[in-house]
């Protein structure tokens, strides 16, 4: 009886796990997924396409993954991923994004294969990406303040349950916004008030279109940004909970299933993070060798939300933008802040000024030669580096 009991608190504990860390992944990017194919020029529907997509792959390749090698490997979309591209895709077609997409995957398969990891670094110090990301993601975050001139009532009220919610509960913090923010929506009738029906997600293609400016404005920044922002933490979330994982086949199957599903928006696939953690501590299992269940329910969690992505995404749809904006810039206050924090740890004062300047090149709207301002960032901070180490003896 005694053995029954452990046996159904193991599977509870398990079960909880994937569904605390799904919710978490969940609502810290749908706002930012539904306003990145919003800004390409789609609809409800085709985010529910993408959804299905990112479901349906995100969880078959965490069950996999983390049955095969008896690990919580779980795999969750580039949450920097898409707010790169809401900033960047304004002058490019749904059809090049994709296009730009099929090429990032690419990237994310073969560069495990012919070079480490850690050599990207030799030659992009962390700080630097780091401070990429942070340009990225600060426009995302000075909007929430710039909504609540529009709703104040409502976006106020959000920004302080966030408060709250990160004091007392932080793993359900941005559950609870969402929570909040529709009730109080609701109640200011800024919802419209339309009777949704059940509907199946229905997978949509989307014919690729490449070109050298879809790939040096939407493929390479993706690269690096999911790599230096996704892909590096998970591994390290990995090994901290010591973990040895086979991080160039994990990465390359990844990448590999990304060249599939990026027509049908599946945009970027990676190793989590922060919401992977949750299917890592102790409340899983007291053995490590025993806490991969938490990421294969986690996976069987992420199928099913594909599945119902397009009831949800209905739903969705009929919350107003200021929510939307101000949704997606609070789910991504924690990442700005370890970015910020990220750039400029450094004892070397010319990396830390060079992270300075790719934060400030990347923020800024620049496109010289229709080059975006991400890679004008890093060429900058680089630029910066490259200066401060030259040897120059003065005359006499």
């Amino acid at each position: 009886m005694k053995t029954v009991w452990h046996r159904v608190n193991f599977i509870i504990a398990a079960m909880s796990a994937g569904l605390v860390a799904v919710i978490v992944g969940f609502s810290s990017s749908v706002a930012l997924i539904y306003q990145l194919v919003i800004n390409l020029g789609g609809d409800s529907e085709m985010v529910a396409s993408w959804f299905l997509v990112l479901g349906v792959s995100m969880g078959l390749l965490t069950i996999i993954l983390s049955y095969c090698y008896r690990m919580p490997i779980l795999i969750a979309w580039s949450t920097p991923g898409a707010a790169l591209m809401i900033a960047n895709v304004q002058e490019f077609t749904l059809n090049q994004a994709v296009g730009g997409f099929i090429v990032a995957a690419f990237l994310l398969f073969i560069f495990p294969l012919v070079m480490p990891l850690e050599k990207l670094f030799k030659w992009l110090p962390q700080q630097l990406a780091s401070a990429m990301l942070a340009g990225i993601l600060l426009n995302f975050g000075l909007s929430v303040f710039t909504q609540m001139n529009i709703q104040p009532i409502l976006i106020l009220s959000m920004f302080i349950s966030y408060l709250l919610a990160r004091r007392f509960t932080p793993q359900w913090a941005l559950f609870i916004v969402m929570v909040v923010s529709v009730m109080l929506a609701w109640h200011l009738q800024l919802i419209e008030n339309k009777h949704i029906d059940w509907q199946w997600s229905e997978i949509q293609f989307i014919k690729p279109d490449f070109s050298w400016s879809v790939i040096l404005g939407i493929s390479l920044p993706l690269f690096i940004v999911t790599t230096a922002a996704q892909n590096i933490p998970g591994i390290a979330m990995l090994q901290s909970f010591g973990y040895r994982a086979p991080i160039k086949k994990i990465l390359s199957i990844t990448g590999f299933t990304n060249l599939f599903t990026a027509a049908f928006g599946g945009y970027a696939l990676n190793l989590a993070a922060i919401s992977a953690s949750i299917c890592m501590s102790e409340d899983v299992h007291p053995d490590p060798k025993k806490r991969y269940w938490g990421s294969i329910w986690a996976g069987i969690f992420y199928l099913i939300l594909g599945v119902l992505a397009a009831y949800i995404m209905a739903w969705f749809a009929l919350l107003p933008t200021s929510l939307i904006l101000a949704l997606a810039g609070i789910a991504l206050f924690g990442t700005i802040t370890h970015s910020l924090q990220q750039s400029v740890n450094s004892e070397s004062k010319h990396i830390n000024e060079a992270a300075v300047i790719t934060l400030l090149i990347t923020a800024s709207p620049i496109t010289l030669w229709g080059i975006s301002s991400v890679i004008w960032g890093v060429i900058g901070g680089l630029l910066v580096l490259f200066i401060s180490r030259l040897n120059i003896k003065p005359k006499g």
